[in-house]
């Protein structure tokens, strides 16, 4: 374990300790320990310290998306993906017959409305009309 210990009291860091593990007796996953390492770091520093230790492949995904760029794209990513989805059930909406025709009807309405459609219009077929 490293760490001063009359930094650490009762699972708690002190003002002052940089890096630390916990001292619980159990074993922690170098990913926990990094992860824990760079918090405190963090915490007290302000700022980011190099890890003398090489990242693993799980910790640089995290760091890369904890990045305002990587969050304004996925969230502009996710805005065209839901605009998409909604044009999709809008075509979808434009060919189920309702009355009124322009009747507003949510995302649910419209595919129990389709599944009644098709099996509507597959009965139709099986009876040869």
């Amino acid at each position: 374990m490293c760490g001063d210990p009359r930094i650490r009291h009762n699972g708690r860091v002190r003002a002052g300790m940089i890096f630390t593990e916990r001292n619980s007796g159990t074993r922690w996953s170098t990913l926990r320990r990094r992860k824990h390492n760079e918090n405190i770091v963090r915490l007290f520093v302000g700022r980011r310290l190099p890890v003398t230790t090489k990242l693993t492949r799980e910790e640089r995904r995290r760091r890369r998306r904890a990045t305002q760029k990587y969050r304004t794209a996925h969230a502009s990513r996710e805005r065209v993906r839901v605009e998409a989805f909604n044009i999709a059930f809008n075509d979808l909406r434009q060919l189920l017959p309702t009355l009124p025709p322009n009747k507003k009807l949510s995302k649910i309405e419209i595919l129990r409305l389709a599944i009644c459609y098709i099996s509507y219009l597959s009965h139709i077929l099986d009876m040869g009309v």
